[in-house]
């Protein structure tokens, strides 16, 4: 496994044609991109810096950003490549970039300005929150309320971060699949109406639409759950809408990294629930902290063993270990497992521990839950996957072709295929292709028909990035239906089914195979997971553990030993300080 590049030639645009010195050296070693370079030279050029050691710190900053780290930790930078001319020493506190607050150099770690700002305003912030006087309770009220919502599946474990939940203002609610962390989303909403006494002002939020449009789903069936023997708390709750983040803060067509709710426009809500906040990069968290009232209730809820946001930061992760051991933690973590799949909880634990040996004894132990399929070459792996992602597809296609988009788009969640790339022979852009080329080559599919084409019916949708103006969200999924003689897309939503002309639909891309980054927020009966091999950079515990628990019932595993250990063995880092600012913090009273 490698962080570096190969040099394509002269001409590839990862090269820097005028460095020089230290710079061009770690561009030729393929460490920096001439994207690294350019704004560290261009910051020098501006801040009177000349000295190339500095430069070098600088383009090793912005690569550690572009790689999803907050800072860049130059104790363990030689670690990249070893064999390289590392300066001795980085004069950085002599430095005028450091001088003007281009750089921050604090608690050993670099940071370009805009991120230290962003880092210290989120520690801020939660530190804020934290030395608020506690909401007031009414503890008796709270006992009787327990007692009410215990009904279905609700553990001592579940009841104790529920009320502990109900004394903050801030409540971190962690645990992997199956602890029942929307059943305790429920109940807590149910208690904070309870203790308010009137319906309150909810938020269900996350950062994809297909997460969002599941939390609702999951809470408001939990809802129904407890109002069979609380039929009060339907009208006290209501029925919460799920909404992305960006949807919640209010996007502006101007702006890509500000929203019309911030400190001088709060959000209205008296709670704000967060779900799959692992997914929440520092840019987001920041924006969300400082839109909320000081007084309204914050749910953070997610499983910080699961990959990390796109964009930098690895805030959840970076919240669970900086408060603990704190007496004022708003961390609960639920950890008993309520599903019946053992042998897909056993991997997952394998997963979490870290143990190679484990999880491949776990993979190659026959099971209805999980197999394991040892296979390298391309055409063995094509004949694997064909049967289930063909089958899939026709599934959907007849939905489809009946004119039944409901029933489409549930057959879009009975099986999927999870890829670690994009591109490449074991990427999603490939696979698409050949499971399109193998429903074309059916019999009685005529790809060049009124249902065929582009946009054929039965094609599965996947929204890639948020169209205000439609109102689909990143992440929310569609399927091509046959109207009469139309076709028309049909897109899942938190509200409702979403219905439009083909054509209008920009930013989405087909989902007979999807990456695993992507899946994160939803999940499948069947889940097939397509290993890369084992030099791949992309392959680590973080992946292949969030890529396993997208499965309900079944996990299939396509691969090889090599790429299995690789992935297990492989601990994703983000360097950033948010964990030991909050570790360092005095205790709140």
């Amino acid at each position: 496994m490698t962080e570096l590049f190969d040099v394509l030639g002269e001409h590839d645009w990862r090269v820097a044609a005028t460095a020089t010195g230290l710079l061009a050296e770690f561009n030729d070693a393929g460490v920096l991109t001439s994207s690294d370079i350019h704004v560290a030279t261009r910051l020098g050029a501006l801040g009177g810096e000349h000295d190339e050691r500095v430069l070098l710190a600088v383009a090793l900053a912005v690569r550690a950003v572009r790689r999803g780290s907050v800072c860049l930790d130059l104790a363990g930078v030689r670690a990249i490549a070893p064999d390289l001319g590392w300066p001795d020493e980085w004069p950085l506190e002599q430095s005028p970039l450091v001088s003007a607050g281009v750089l921050r150099w604090e608690l050993d770690l670099l940071y370009l300005d805009r991120y230290h700002r962003l880092e210290t305003q989120v520690h801020d912030d939660l530190a804020a929150r934290l030395a608020l006087a506690p909401p007031p309770t009414d503890e008796a009220r709270l006992t009787r309320a327990l007692l009410r919502v215990r009904a279905g599946h609700f553990s001592a474990e579940q009841e104790a971060a529920v009320a502990a939940a109900v004394r903050r203002r801030t409540t971190i609610l962690t645990g992997g699949p199956g602890t029942g962390k929307t059943t305790t989303v429920a109940r807590l909403l149910s208690l904070l109406a309870d203790q308010a006494g009137r319906r309150l002002s909810i938020a269900l939020a996350a950062p994809t639409g297909k997460a969002a449009t599941r939390l609702q789903e999951a809470v408001t069936t939990e809802l129904d759950t407890v109002a069979r023997t609380w039929p009060e708390v339907a009208d006290l709750v209501g029925r919460p809408i799920g909404l992305t983040l960006h949807r919640l803060l209010g996007w502006r067509p101007d702006n890509a990294t500000r929203f019309r709710h911030d400190r001088s426009n709060r959000l209205k809500y008296d709670v704000v629930v967060v779900d799959e906040s692992s997914m929440v990069e520092l840019t987001m968290m920041g924006r969300l902290l400082e839109a909320l009232r000081p007084d309204s209730r914050l749910v953070l809820v997610g499983d910080p063993r699961q990959l990390t946001s796109v964009g930098a930061g690895a805030v959840l992760s970076d919240l669970v270990a900086g408060y603990d051991g704190r007496a004022d933690s708003p961390v609960a973590a639920l950890t008993e497992n309520f599903r019946s799949e053992e042998d897909i909880k056993a991997l997952a634990a394998a997963l979490r521990d870290g143990d190679a040996d484990e999880v491949l004894a776990v993979l190659r132990t026959p099971s209805d839950q999980v197999s394991f399929v040892e296979a390298a070459d391309a055409d063995a792996i094509e004949q694997v996957l064909k049967p289930d992602s063909l089958a899939a597809a026709r599934a959907i296609r007849r939905a489809a072709l009946d004119e039944d988009p409901e029933r489409a788009l549930a057959e879009l969640d009975r099986y999927r295929l999870l890829c670690a790339h994009r591109e490449g022979p074991s990427g999603v852009r490939r696979w698409n292709h050949l499971v399109e080329r193998w429903l074309a080559e059916d019999p009685d599919v005529d790809p060049y028909g009124p249902w065929g084409g582009q946009w054929y019916v039965g094609r599965p949708l996947l929204v890639t990035s948020n169209d205000y103006a439609l109102d689909v969200y990143n992440g929310e999924t569609g399927v091509v239906v046959r109207r009469g003689d139309r076709s028309r897309a049909f897109v899942g939503g938190s509200e409702r089914l979403k219905e439009f002309a083909p054509g209008r639909l920009d930013a989405v891309e087909t989902m007979h195979a999807m990456t695993i980054h992507k899946s994160q927020g939803s999940q499948a009966d069947r889940v097939t997971v397509l290993l890369p091999d084992e030099g791949s950079r992309l392959l680590t515990r973080e992946l292949f553990y969030t890529a396993v628990t997208r499965a309900r019932r079944h996990v299939r595993v396509v691969g090889t030993e090599a790429a299995v250990r690789a992935a297990v063995e492989t601990h994703a880092q983000r360097a950033t300080g948010l964990r030991r600012r909050l570790a360092g913090a005095e205790t709140a009273g």
